[in-house]
């Protein structure tokens, strides 16, 4: 995913400078044959820079910026829209002429809409990547394009992955011997259409999958859960959030209660690492053959890539 999300905007790119930067040049009289990656002049705005796997679309997009002799300045939205707005229109009166855009606020189109209105004020491109936004906003401007996977994949190849492996390890899996698997779903941020895909379709596949070879479905750990996930309320996809609900979980649920939950279903590679710390502490995943949960993420990231070669990690998308 990293490479793809940076080659495709790499391709986007070079047609916004075509149609859009090429444009601009012509309104003062330029040539917009004449037009190269050196007149760009990119402001990259990342929605947080703590993000595990945005600093690595951020690593690999500044490689690639600087491959093509390419000036561009990143921004660090903090998780706060009201600053990456400021940021937005900052880089706009500085002379940017090309605004890639991770969004913070996905809960409405308001703050994409507000970014597009702002690109198409200055008449310079805008291309939103990652989290997605409306397509009433990219209809809204000519110039304005957006990069990301399709949100149901994930939890789709998710719940595959998990369900094909029940159905060949129910017993072992089954901790408590009770004939059913408990489950914990980490969401994520609760407005993120990845995320929202994600925790409904991975569930959905791997009852797919169960029911299909006359297994029990996975239940959530928390009969009076009626959303059947935990979401941090402040949109953390973070692993202290996630590590932090697991320890409460693992005091209550537990093979010595006869109620331990046996797998857990992550929306990001960095929540299952907090995940797995948790469970470290009281002597699962540690890679060595003994007890384990299946945990599993989305993202692929260099971290869980090691936890999977270690044995920690069961998988990720």
């Amino acid at each position: 995913m990293k490479k793809t999300l940076a080659i495709l905007l790499s391709a986007v790119m070079v047609l916004a400078l075509l149609a859009g930067c090429g444009d601009k040049n012509n309104d003062k009289g330029g040539n917009a044959g004449n037009t190269d990656a050196s007149t760009l002049d990119v402001g990259v705005f990342y929605y947080d820079f703590s993000d595990v796997y945005i600093s690595s679309v951020r690593n690999s997009m500044d490689s690639q910026f600087k491959a093509l002799g390419i000036k561009y300045t990143n921004y660090d939205g903090g998780s706060n829209q009201a600053q990456q707005t400021d940021q937005i229109n900052t880089a706009i009166a500085n002379g940017a002429n090309l605004l890639i855009v991770n969004i913070v606020e996905t809960s409405s189109p308001d703050a994409a809409q507000n970014a597009a209105d702002a690109a198409k004020a200055a008449g310079i491109p805008i291309i939103f990547f990652n989290r997605e936004v409306a397509d009433e906003v990219v209809n809204s401007y000519e110039k304005c394009a957006f990069v990301g996977t399709n949100a149901p994949e994930a939890g789709h190849m998710q719940g595959q992955m998990i369900g094909e492996y029940l159905v060949a390890n129910f017993d072992t899996v089954d901790l408590n011997g009770d004939g059913k698997i408990s489950y914990i779903m980490f969401k994520g941020d609760e407005a993120n259409q990845e995320a929202i895909a994600r925790t409904a379709l991975a569930v959905e596949y791997a009852n797919k999958a169960l029911v299909a070879a006359g297994k029990p479905e996975i239940e959530f750990y928390d009969a009076s859960n009626a959303n059947k996930y935990l979401v941090d309320p402040n949109g953390s996809w973070s692993n202290v959030f996630s590590s932090e609900q697991m320890q409460t979980v693992l005091s209550m649920y537990n093979e010595g209660n006869g109620n331990m939950v046996e797998l857990v279903i992550c929306n990001n590679d960095d929540m299952a690492i907090g995940v797995i710390a948790a469970l470290n502490e009281v002597g699962y995943n540690l890679g060595d053959g003994g007890d384990e949960v299946i945990v599993i993420g989305v993202d692929c990231t260099d971290t869980a890539v090691e936890y999977i070669n270690a044995g920690k990690l069961y998988g990720t998308v």
